[in-house]
């Protein structure tokens, strides 16, 4: 074993190809959240459904998302089981109650949905704040026109809040978490990463534009409609088909660990 590196048994002949597939590609995605300052040391969670089953993966609660690897990943149910996860040694690393509550929510309403980001970034932490809330002042913004919004109701703990998530987030990608923080799905861990980066692109510019004092520049309204629907999956192709092999290539370059 590598100073600071956890030994974590593989699981890749303890789960089928179609499950060992989702655990690389949510492995991955948890290193790039991280590469593209979205993570907040071991906080948040990503969770992916794993094909076929009424199952999903989401990363043990303890964990760095730079070290996150395939094997370390812990399965669930709906019902919030542990159906498996590695020998952690002294650790035994378990999941995340927030985590549990979010993303079993989503999985269970919307069963088109492979994958849920859920990120604390600076950037979506200050939008999540501001009553305006997220502005359609870029192009990169005015694709979430009609982005959804839940109101803090602490944090999320209590099944109760599944109710309220799962009709805030409706038929969309993304929701704004009042006063918390952004969640983003996808039909694929690729389109998801996709719309995450995106949003955190669109929170990011809102706050430098803002911070310059100075009138912002409005955009007339059938044009941003006509943007936002430029982006809707009716109009184009699936986000994340051409940017993810690009991406697991970079991660490659830089550290393969993450399919251990």
């Amino acid at each position: 074993m590598s100073e600071g590196v956890l030994d974590i048994p593989s699981m890749r002949d303890k789960c089928s190809p179609g499950e060992w597939q989702a655990r690389v590609d949510l492995a991955a995605c948890y290193r790039l959240v991280d590469l593209y300052g979205m993570s907040d040391m071991m906080a948040n969670h990503i969770s992916m459904r794993v094909p076929g089953e009424e199952t999903f993966l989401i990363n043990p609660y303890g964990m760095m998302y730079e070290e996150i690897t395939a094997s370390c990943l812990i399965k669930v149910d709906i019902a919030g089981n542990v159906l498996s996860k590695p020998d952690f040694g002294a650790l035994n690393y378990g999941i995340n109650r927030a985590g549990y509550v979010i993303h079993s929510a989503i999985h269970e309403a919307r069963p088109e949905v492979a994958c849920v980001i859920h990120t604390h970034s600076w950037a979506s932490m200050a939008v999540s704040a501001l009553d305006c809330g997220l502005l359609p002042i870029t192009q990169t913004a005015m694709r979430f026109l009609k982005i959804g919004y839940h109101e803090y109701e602490g944090v999320v703990l209590d099944d109760a809040e599944k109710e309220s998530l799962v009709r805030d987030l409706g038929q969309g990608e993304a929701l704004i978490l009042r006063n918390h923080g952004a969640l983003v799905v996808g039909r694929s861990v690729g389109e998801c990463f996709n719309w995450t980066h995106r949003l955190e692109l669109s929170c990011r510019s809102q706050i430098a534009a803002m911070s310059c004092n100075t009138k912002l520049r409005a955009v007339p309204q059938d044009v941003m409609e006509e943007t936002w629907n430029n982006y809707q999956p009716g109009t184009r192709r699936p986000y994340g088909l051409m940017e993810w092999p690009a991406l697991l290539r970079k991660l490659d370059r830089m550290d393969p660990s993450y399919k251990t």
